[in-house]
């Protein structure tokens, strides 16, 4: 009896040693391109949607090292212009949330299209994956220009078969509680509504990459 009991405390040391000397698994290192929404205006740096992004997926068990490459106003053509910097090598993830500033401008279509097409493409181009979030255009451009707005991400996902977050202000745009007083940048609140919706697909993002490291 007494030996069977100290074979088991053997065997159960045995275990927790082995276990403690698996090195723990390195951070995924993720960038967020993106503007305004992205880079909290507004907002206190801890409460960006990166931030916020990254404490969740840690209290999961997921480490991650998220960059915030949020620049307020920027269009995709300004995502595109500074891509090479925003994302630096060693990089092994993208979020791409781009596209509020086109659609509140009224921006072309065909060039939106193009300036993400050219982000993907670049991304791809370096083995780096990518995870597009869509955006809606407003309505007071009326149901032409929005039907061609609102199309690109869908259609581009599509295309390169990327991860797709169909909206991402889903659940909080238009909602003033969840809003600041311009009515378009997340309240911390409302942040938080982004982030545990967008939370499945960022996961099985994570979990691709993940699984090319293999």
């Amino acid at each position: 009896m007494h030996i069977a009991v100290l074979m088991l405390a053997l065997m159960t040391i045995a275990t927790s040693v082995s276990a403690q000397a698996q090195p723990a698994a390195k951070p995924i290192k993720l960038v967020v391109l993106g503007d305004s929404l992205s880079a909290g205006l507004g907002l206190a740096a801890q409460e960006a949607f990166p931030q916020k992004l990254q404490k969740a997926l840690e209290a999961k068990g997921i480490a991650v090292d998220m960059t915030n490459a949020g620049v307020s106003g920027d269009t995709t053509s300004g995502g595109r212009d500074r891509l090479d910097w925003s994302v630096p090598d060693g990089t092994e993830g993208v979020i791409v949330e781009l596209g509020a500033n086109d659609a509140l401008r009224g921006i072309d279509p065909d060039l939106t299209r193009a300036a993400l097409t050219d982000i993907i493409q670049r991304l791809k181009a370096r083995k780096i994956p990518v995870m597009l979030c869509g955006m809606l255009a407003p309505p007071n451009y009326g149901a032409d220009y929005a039907a061609r707005f609102n199309s690109i991400y869908p259609e581009l996902a599509k295309k390169f078969d990327v991860p797709l977050y169909p909206f991402f202000l889903d659940a909080v745009a238009a909602d003033a509680k969840l809003n600041q007083a311009d009515g378009i940048h997340p309240t911390a609140a409302g942040v938080d509504i982004i982030v545990g919706n967008i939370m499945p697909t960022v996961e099985a993002f994570i979990g691709t990459i993940a699984g090319q490291r293999r």
